[in-house]
């Protein structure tokens, strides 16, 4: 990492600062919890997930990227900007990689919206992993230390420390469940959740995306440590990306400069991703099982934003634009016109 990427670094960090006066403590009780487009089109099936709103129109998908915000199973709150940032890094990153892997965009009309093409999911998510780290408990280091030594299908070596470089890039499935589990590419085939074929082409996808995702990362001087990519068959059977990549949400970044530093005396490394608020509430309850759990201090939700708004800052190399508001009217009046424009919605629209 050169010093010149660590200047830069350092001074979108900086920059960033007045975010939260200027932009993000004033939104902070107007964020996109709901899209409420229900009401608006007739749309054939709506899909709530943790963080987008997904609404299927004959060939097409819509989604609306909102900004809750899920950990640990459950929605906990709502962080401003959080649902255009990662939208709009999503986008950056398919535009980036479809010369390497089909994906499902179609456009993107509004920064919190995303037209897809229709997709059958695999129920799989495909993480890819560089590191031996994390703190759930599905992570690779959580049953490291817990003992084990194989992990979806990879046998480890004794010895390794946390947050050590892995001698390779793994691929570590898991299933897309209320709880996710970690499952072996055996276990996947042998069950019929999917075909051989299908998971060697997802399996090569998902390769081929995080190499690309980890040189492009350390150009901006970070380290891409992990990340979860999701497959599915358009109607045509083709293979495509679909729901996100490489956001705050689906990537763990490091601080490529510091990285080894910290790694000899045994700190943790730097980072800009949501890992810092995961384990707020890890320090003060059981995330996991405490039916009630607090909710995170505004000085919590400011940063989480801003951090979210760094990175994508470092990654795009744009200075990320407040100018749009996330409000349903605004994403209503964006969708229509872009449905009427394309001739893609024959359904009457209210």
């Amino acid at each position: 990492m050169t010093q010149s990427m660590r200047d830069s670094i350092l001074m979108i960090e900086e920059n960033s600062k007045k975010y939260i006066d200027q932009h993000i403590e004033v939104n902070r009780l107007f964020s996109l919890v709901d899209s409420q487009l229900e009401h608006f089109y007739n749309f054939q099936n709506k899909h709530v997930g943790k963080v987008r709103d997904i609404f299927i129109l004959n060939d097409y998908v819509i989604i609306v990227t909102t900004d809750r915000q899920s950990a640990f199973n459950r929605i906990i709150t709502s962080i401003p900007f959080k649902g255009q940032v990662l939208n709009m890094t999503s986008k950056w990153w398919f535009d980036a990689t479809k010369h390497l892997v089909p994906n499902h965009l179609i456009s993107c009309p509004h920064p919190n919206v995303t037209i897809a093409k229709k997709c059958k999911i695999f129920p799989i998510e495909f993480i890819m992993r560089g590191y031996l780290t994390g703190s759930t408990d599905t992570s690779i280091w959580t049953h490291y230390k817990n003992g084990e030594r194989i992990y979806c299908g990879h046998t480890l070596p004794d010895g390794l420390i946390k947050n050590c470089k892995l001698e390779s890039n793994l691929l570590t499935p898991t299933t897309k469940d209320d709880h996710d589990v970690p499952i072996s590419k055996d276990e996947i085939i042998s069950k019929g959740i999917m075909s051989e074929k299908d998971f060697q082409i997802c399996s090569q996808y998902a390769h081929k995306l995080f190499e690309f995702g980890v040189e492009e990362s350390a150009k901006k001087g970070l380290i891409l440590v992990d990340t979860k990519y999701e497959f599915g068959k358009d109607k045509f059977g083709n293979i495509l990306l679909v729901d996100e990549i490489q956001t705050p949400d689906s990537t763990r970044f490091w601080i490529k400069n510091s990285y080894q530093d910290r790694f000899s005396k045994n700190l943790e490394p730097e980072n800009i991703d949501k890992d810092f608020f995961r384990k707020w509430f890890l320090n003060i309850c059981d995330p996991y099982n405490d039916a009630i759990i607090p909710h995170p201090p505004p000085e919590i939700i400011n940063e989480l934003s801003r951090k979210y708004i760094i990175l994508y800052e470092i990654i795009t190399g744009k200075n990320f634009d407040f100018s749009i508001s996330s409000n349903s009217d605004s994403i209503k009046s964006a969708l229509k016109d872009f449905l009427r424009k394309n001739n893609i919605n024959p359904l009457q629209i209210v």
